[in-house]
Protein backbone atom coordinates (compact mmCIF):
# COMPACT_ATOMS: atom_id res chain seq x y z
CA UNK A 1 0.00 0.00 0.00
CA UNK A 2 1.21 3.47 -1.35
CA UNK A 3 1.30 6.52 1.71
CA UNK A 4 -1.52 8.41 -0.77
CA UNK A 5 -3.75 4.97 -0.44
CA UNK A 6 -3.01 5.04 3.66
CA UNK A 7 -4.41 8.33 4.01
CA UNK A 8 -7.49 7.56 1.45
CA UNK A 9 -8.01 4.93 4.03
CA UNK A 10 -7.77 7.06 6.98
CA UNK A 11 -9.86 9.63 5.13
CA UNK A 12 -12.67 7.23 4.80
CA UNK A 13 -12.25 6.33 8.17
CA UNK A 14 -12.15 9.07 9.89
CA UNK A 15 -13.30 12.44 7.23
CA UNK A 16 -16.58 12.83 9.68
CA UNK A 17 -14.32 13.47 13.21
CA UNK A 18 -11.04 15.12 12.08
CA UNK A 19 -10.09 17.87 9.45
CA UNK A 20 -8.27 16.45 6.34
CA UNK A 21 -4.97 18.47 7.14
CA UNK A 22 -4.64 16.70 10.56
CA UNK A 23 -5.65 13.08 9.23
CA UNK A 24 -2.60 13.64 6.15
CA UNK A 25 -0.15 14.92 9.05
CA UNK A 26 -0.81 12.02 11.19
CA UNK A 27 -1.49 9.16 8.74
CA UNK A 28 2.15 10.27 7.25
CA UNK A 29 3.07 9.47 10.74
CA UNK A 30 1.36 6.00 11.09
CA UNK A 31 2.60 5.09 7.52
CA UNK A 32 6.01 5.24 8.91
CA UNK A 33 5.37 3.38 12.11
CA UNK A 34 3.64 0.64 10.05
CA UNK A 35 6.79 0.35 8.07
CA UNK A 36 9.38 0.42 10.96
CA UNK A 37 7.03 -2.38 12.80
CA UNK A 38 7.44 -4.94 9.78
CA UNK A 39 11.05 -3.90 9.76
CA UNK A 40 11.58 -4.37 13.71
CA UNK A 41 9.23 -7.57 13.73
CA UNK A 42 7.05 -5.75 16.34
CA UNK A 43 3.34 -5.84 16.89
CA UNK A 44 1.80 -2.88 18.50
CA UNK A 45 -1.33 -3.41 20.74
CA UNK A 46 -3.76 -0.89 20.71
CA UNK A 47 -6.24 0.13 23.82
CA UNK A 48 -9.78 1.17 22.79
CA UNK A 49 -9.44 4.26 24.67
CA UNK A 50 -6.63 5.56 21.93
CA UNK A 51 -7.48 8.12 20.22
CA UNK A 52 -8.88 7.73 16.64
CA UNK A 53 -5.99 8.70 14.54
CA UNK A 54 -3.80 5.68 16.09
CA UNK A 55 -6.62 3.11 17.01
CA UNK A 56 -7.49 3.50 13.18
CA UNK A 57 -4.38 3.41 11.59
CA UNK A 58 -1.27 1.28 13.33
CA UNK A 59 -2.65 -1.29 16.42
CA UNK A 60 -1.97 -4.73 14.94
CA UNK A 61 -4.56 -5.94 18.23
CA UNK A 62 -7.35 -3.65 19.48
CA UNK A 63 -9.35 -4.20 22.51
CA UNK A 64 -9.53 -4.09 26.12
CA UNK A 65 -7.34 -5.27 28.67
CA UNK A 66 -8.54 -8.91 28.43
CA UNK A 67 -8.35 -9.18 25.09
CA UNK A 68 -5.52 -7.60 24.31
CA UNK A 69 -3.79 -9.67 27.47
CA UNK A 70 -4.42 -12.79 25.08
CA UNK A 71 -3.19 -11.17 21.92
CA UNK A 72 0.46 -10.42 24.44
CA UNK A 73 0.37 -14.15 25.67
CA UNK A 74 0.22 -15.44 22.19
CA UNK A 75 2.76 -12.75 19.90
CA UNK A 76 5.59 -14.60 18.17
CA UNK A 77 7.30 -11.11 17.30
CA UNK A 78 10.35 -9.81 19.06
CA UNK A 79 8.92 -6.64 19.94
CA UNK A 80 5.72 -5.35 21.61
CA UNK A 81 4.51 -1.90 21.40
CA UNK A 82 1.89 -1.27 23.99
CA UNK A 83 -0.20 1.75 23.25
CA UNK A 84 -1.74 1.86 26.68
CA UNK A 85 -0.90 2.57 29.72
CA UNK A 86 1.87 1.48 32.35
CA UNK A 87 0.16 -1.48 33.87
CA UNK A 88 -0.63 -2.51 30.68
CA UNK A 89 2.84 -2.88 29.03
CA UNK A 90 3.47 -4.12 32.39
CA UNK A 91 1.17 -7.70 32.05
CA UNK A 92 2.72 -7.76 28.62
CA UNK A 93 6.03 -8.44 29.75
CA UNK A 94 4.73 -10.20 32.86
CA UNK A 95 3.60 -12.60 29.87
CA UNK A 96 6.54 -12.30 27.81
CA UNK A 97 9.88 -11.81 29.60
CA UNK A 98 12.23 -12.84 26.73
CA UNK A 99 10.56 -10.38 24.48
CA UNK A 100 11.03 -6.46 24.40
CA UNK A 101 8.01 -4.60 25.78
CA UNK A 102 8.09 -0.72 24.71
CA UNK A 103 5.28 1.92 25.94
CA UNK A 104 5.32 5.36 24.18
CA UNK A 105 4.92 7.45 26.91
CA UNK A 106 8.01 6.93 29.85
CA UNK A 107 4.66 7.70 32.70
CA UNK A 108 1.73 6.78 31.08
CA UNK A 109 0.14 5.89 35.13
CA UNK A 110 -3.65 5.11 35.94
CA UNK A 111 -5.28 6.78 39.34
CA UNK A 112 -6.66 3.78 40.03
CA UNK A 113 -3.31 1.72 39.49
CA UNK A 114 -1.57 4.35 42.04
CA UNK A 115 -4.50 4.17 44.28
CA UNK A 116 -3.25 0.72 46.08
CA UNK A 117 0.65 -0.44 46.96
CA UNK A 118 1.85 -4.01 47.69
CA UNK A 119 2.36 -3.46 51.62
CA UNK A 120 -1.09 -2.23 51.33
CA UNK A 121 -2.29 -6.00 49.76
CA UNK A 122 -0.23 -7.84 52.44
CA UNK A 123 -2.00 -5.70 55.14
CA UNK A 124 -4.81 -7.08 54.41
CA UNK A 125 -3.63 -10.52 54.08
CA UNK A 126 -2.39 -10.30 57.26
CA UNK A 127 -5.93 -9.02 58.57
CA UNK A 128 -7.88 -11.64 56.62
CA UNK A 129 -5.78 -14.48 56.72
CA UNK A 130 -6.98 -17.51 54.11
CA UNK A 131 -9.25 -15.15 52.24
CA UNK A 132 -8.27 -15.30 48.44
CA UNK A 133 -7.28 -11.95 46.74
CA UNK A 134 -8.56 -11.10 43.84
CA UNK A 135 -6.98 -8.06 41.79
CA UNK A 136 -8.20 -6.15 39.37
CA UNK A 137 -6.03 -6.20 35.88
CA UNK A 138 -5.74 -2.43 36.37
CA UNK A 139 -2.93 -2.64 39.12
CA UNK A 140 0.89 -2.68 38.57
CA UNK A 141 3.01 -5.73 38.42
CA UNK A 142 3.46 -5.84 42.80
CA UNK A 143 0.23 -5.92 43.48
CA UNK A 144 -0.95 -8.67 40.78
CA UNK A 145 2.39 -10.49 42.96
CA UNK A 146 0.25 -10.57 46.33
CA UNK A 147 -2.52 -12.01 44.33
CA UNK A 148 -4.08 -15.05 43.80
CA UNK A 149 -6.32 -13.92 40.84
CA UNK A 150 -6.64 -11.05 38.51
CA UNK A 151 -9.47 -9.95 36.90
CA UNK A 152 -10.73 -7.35 34.10
CA UNK A 153 -13.86 -5.54 34.31
CA UNK A 154 -15.10 -8.11 31.91
CA UNK A 155 -14.91 -11.28 33.65
CA UNK A 156 -15.05 -9.44 37.49
CA UNK A 157 -17.88 -11.51 38.62
CA UNK A 158 -16.89 -14.63 36.80
CA UNK A 159 -13.59 -14.42 38.56
CA UNK A 160 -15.19 -14.14 42.15
CA UNK A 161 -18.06 -16.91 42.15
CA UNK A 162 -14.67 -19.29 40.24
CA UNK A 163 -13.28 -19.07 43.34
CA UNK A 164 -16.36 -21.00 45.11
CA UNK A 165 -15.15 -19.08 48.39
CA UNK A 166 -17.86 -17.32 51.19
CA UNK A 167 -15.06 -14.61 51.37
CA UNK A 168 -13.27 -12.56 48.74
CA UNK A 169 -10.50 -9.58 49.04
CA UNK A 170 -11.07 -7.39 45.93
CA UNK A 171 -8.79 -4.90 45.08
CA UNK A 172 -8.69 -1.96 44.45
CA UNK A 173 -11.38 -0.06 41.99
CA UNK A 174 -14.36 0.99 44.65
CA UNK A 175 -16.99 0.73 42.20
CA UNK A 176 -16.37 -2.23 40.26
CA UNK A 177 -16.26 -3.98 43.54
CA UNK A 178 -19.39 -2.79 44.54
CA UNK A 179 -21.04 -3.37 41.23
CA UNK A 180 -19.44 -6.78 41.34
CA UNK A 181 -20.83 -7.53 44.91
CA UNK A 182 -24.30 -6.19 43.94
CA UNK A 183 -24.10 -8.94 40.79
CA UNK A 184 -23.02 -11.39 42.99
CA UNK A 185 -25.16 -11.40 45.95
CA UNK A 186 -22.23 -10.50 47.94
CA UNK A 187 -22.49 -7.76 51.40
CA UNK A 188 -18.90 -5.95 50.56
CA UNK A 189 -17.39 -3.86 53.14
CA UNK A 190 -13.94 -1.08 53.12
CA UNK A 191 -11.21 -0.75 55.00
CA UNK A 192 -13.08 2.40 56.60
CA UNK A 193 -15.33 0.15 57.90
CA UNK A 194 -12.96 -2.35 59.36
CA UNK A 195 -13.51 -1.19 63.57
CA UNK A 196 -17.34 -2.28 63.46
CA UNK A 197 -15.25 -5.72 62.61
CA UNK A 198 -13.79 -5.80 66.09
CA UNK A 199 -17.16 -4.33 67.59
CA UNK A 200 -19.35 -6.79 66.20
CA UNK A 201 -17.55 -10.16 65.19
CA UNK A 202 -20.99 -11.20 63.44
CA UNK A 203 -21.05 -8.30 60.98
CA UNK A 204 -21.68 -10.79 57.61
CA UNK A 205 -19.73 -9.35 54.97
CA UNK A 206 -18.75 -11.66 52.23
CA UNK A 207 -16.10 -9.18 50.16
CA UNK A 208 -13.29 -7.13 50.96
CA UNK A 209 -12.60 -3.72 48.92
CA UNK A 210 -10.74 -0.98 48.64
CA UNK A 211 -11.57 2.57 47.59
CA UNK A 212 -9.76 3.26 44.70
CA UNK A 213 -11.59 4.63 41.72
CA UNK A 214 -10.56 5.80 38.26
CA UNK A 215 -10.70 9.58 38.01
CA UNK A 216 -12.44 9.35 34.98
CA UNK A 217 -15.45 6.94 35.77
CA UNK A 218 -15.80 8.65 39.22
CA UNK A 219 -16.96 11.68 37.46
CA UNK A 220 -20.11 10.59 35.65
CA UNK A 221 -23.11 11.12 37.58
CA UNK A 222 -27.10 10.02 37.53
CA UNK A 223 -28.08 13.59 37.30
CA UNK A 224 -25.77 13.18 33.90
CA UNK A 225 -27.94 10.60 32.70
CA UNK A 226 -30.70 12.22 33.68
CA UNK A 227 -29.91 15.78 31.91
CA UNK A 228 -29.06 13.32 29.01
CA UNK A 229 -32.83 12.15 28.71
CA UNK A 230 -34.82 15.14 29.06
CA UNK A 231 -33.02 16.08 26.09
CA UNK A 232 -33.14 12.78 24.07
CA UNK A 233 -35.51 10.12 25.39
CA UNK A 234 -34.70 7.19 23.39
CA UNK A 235 -31.02 7.45 24.00
CA UNK A 236 -29.42 4.16 24.62
CA UNK A 237 -26.67 4.46 27.45
CA UNK A 238 -24.28 2.42 28.50
CA UNK A 239 -21.83 2.58 31.11
CA UNK A 240 -18.56 0.94 32.19
CA UNK A 241 -18.45 -0.81 35.39
CA UNK A 242 -15.98 1.40 36.84
CA UNK A 243 -18.35 3.85 37.28
CA UNK A 244 -20.61 4.28 40.51
CA UNK A 245 -23.54 1.61 41.49
CA UNK A 246 -25.91 4.20 40.88
CA UNK A 247 -24.90 5.07 37.52
CA UNK A 248 -24.76 1.55 36.15
CA UNK A 249 -28.41 0.95 37.66
CA UNK A 250 -29.49 3.90 35.85
CA UNK A 251 -28.23 2.95 32.56
CA UNK A 252 -29.38 0.53 29.82
CA UNK A 253 -26.40 -1.20 30.25
CA UNK A 254 -22.95 -1.99 31.70
CA UNK A 255 -20.02 -3.71 30.22
CA UNK A 256 -16.51 -3.67 29.25
CA UNK A 257 -15.24 -1.48 26.53
CA UNK A 258 -15.43 -4.86 24.24
CA UNK A 259 -18.51 -5.47 25.45
CA UNK A 260 -19.97 -1.95 25.07
CA UNK A 261 -18.62 -2.26 21.50
CA UNK A 262 -20.21 -5.22 20.49
CA UNK A 263 -23.53 -3.90 22.01
CA UNK A 264 -23.73 -0.87 19.83
CA UNK A 265 -22.95 -3.19 17.21
CA UNK A 266 -25.23 -5.35 17.72
CA UNK A 267 -28.38 -3.19 18.74
CA UNK A 268 -31.18 -1.65 16.70
CA UNK A 269 -30.85 1.77 18.68
CA UNK A 270 -30.58 4.96 17.15
CA UNK A 271 -29.05 6.78 19.28
CA UNK A 272 -26.18 6.10 22.40
CA UNK A 273 -24.30 7.41 25.07
CA UNK A 274 -21.16 5.92 26.38
CA UNK A 275 -20.05 6.77 29.90
CA UNK A 276 -16.82 5.62 29.81
CA UNK A 277 -13.21 7.78 28.46
CA UNK A 278 -14.11 10.00 25.66
CA UNK A 279 -11.92 8.36 22.80
CA UNK A 280 -13.65 5.43 22.60
CA UNK A 281 -16.86 7.25 21.79
CA UNK A 282 -15.84 8.48 18.73
CA UNK A 283 -13.65 4.89 17.69
CA UNK A 284 -17.30 3.83 17.80
CA UNK A 285 -18.86 6.43 16.20
CA UNK A 286 -16.24 6.27 13.41
CA UNK A 287 -16.96 2.37 12.99
CA UNK A 288 -21.00 2.73 13.07
CA UNK A 289 -21.49 6.36 11.14
CA UNK A 290 -25.33 5.09 10.61
CA UNK A 291 -25.57 5.67 14.29
CA UNK A 292 -25.52 8.67 16.24
CA UNK A 293 -22.86 8.49 18.76
CA UNK A 294 -23.64 11.66 21.68
CA UNK A 295 -21.37 12.71 23.41
CA UNK A 296 -20.66 13.93 27.02
CA UNK A 297 -17.34 14.25 27.11
CA UNK A 298 -15.40 16.39 29.85
CA UNK A 299 -12.92 13.96 30.39
CA UNK A 300 -10.42 12.47 28.50
CA UNK A 301 -8.12 9.83 30.30
CA UNK A 302 -5.05 12.30 30.89
CA UNK A 303 -2.36 8.89 30.92
CA UNK A 304 -4.32 7.68 27.71
CA UNK A 305 -3.72 10.79 25.88
CA UNK A 306 0.25 10.58 26.15
CA UNK A 307 0.48 7.59 23.82
CA UNK A 308 0.44 9.77 20.55
CA UNK A 309 1.35 8.78 17.37
CA UNK A 310 4.73 10.71 17.35
CA UNK A 311 5.69 8.97 20.30
CA UNK A 312 4.56 5.44 18.93
CA UNK A 313 7.16 6.27 16.51
CA UNK A 314 10.02 7.28 18.40
CA UNK A 315 9.38 3.85 20.54
CA UNK A 316 10.39 1.81 17.51
CA UNK A 317 13.14 4.57 16.23
CA UNK A 318 15.04 4.54 19.95
CA UNK A 319 13.50 1.35 21.60
CA UNK A 320 12.11 3.51 24.21
CA UNK A 321 10.68 3.20 26.60
CA UNK A 322 11.22 -0.37 27.66
CA UNK A 323 9.21 -2.08 30.36
CA UNK A 324 11.00 -4.14 32.96
CA UNK A 325 9.46 -6.34 35.48
CA UNK A 326 11.64 -7.82 38.48
CA UNK A 327 11.79 -11.70 38.07
CA UNK A 328 10.66 -12.63 41.29
CA UNK A 329 7.58 -10.21 41.30
CA UNK A 330 7.15 -11.71 37.40
CA UNK A 331 6.71 -15.13 38.63
CA UNK A 332 3.86 -14.76 41.21
CA UNK A 333 2.10 -11.82 39.05
CA UNK A 334 2.24 -14.48 35.81
CA UNK A 335 0.39 -17.29 38.56
CA UNK A 336 -2.19 -14.15 38.84
CA UNK A 337 -2.43 -13.80 35.18
CA UNK A 338 -2.16 -17.04 33.66
CA UNK A 339 -5.39 -17.85 36.27
CA UNK A 340 -7.21 -14.76 35.06
CA UNK A 341 -6.51 -16.06 30.88
CA UNK A 342 -8.02 -19.90 32.11
CA UNK A 343 -11.04 -18.27 32.86
CA UNK A 344 -11.88 -15.89 29.64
Amino acid sequence: MTEQQFFEDMKAALGELMPEAEISYKAKLAFRINELKKERNAVILGHNYMEPALYYSIPDFKGDSLELARKAAETDQDIIVFCGVEFMAETAKILNPEKTVLIPAQKAGCSLAESITAEDVRELKRRFPGVPVVTYVNTYADVKAESDICCTSGNAAAVVESLKTETVIFLPDEYLARNVARETGRHIIFPADFHKLEKDNLLDYQMIGWKGRCEVHEKFTVQDIENVRKQFPDVLILAHPECSPQVTAASDFSGSTSAMIQYVQQSDARRYLLLTECAMGDNIAAANPDKEMLRLCSVRCPYMNMITLEDTLSALQKNQYVVHVAEDIRLRALQAVNRMLQIG
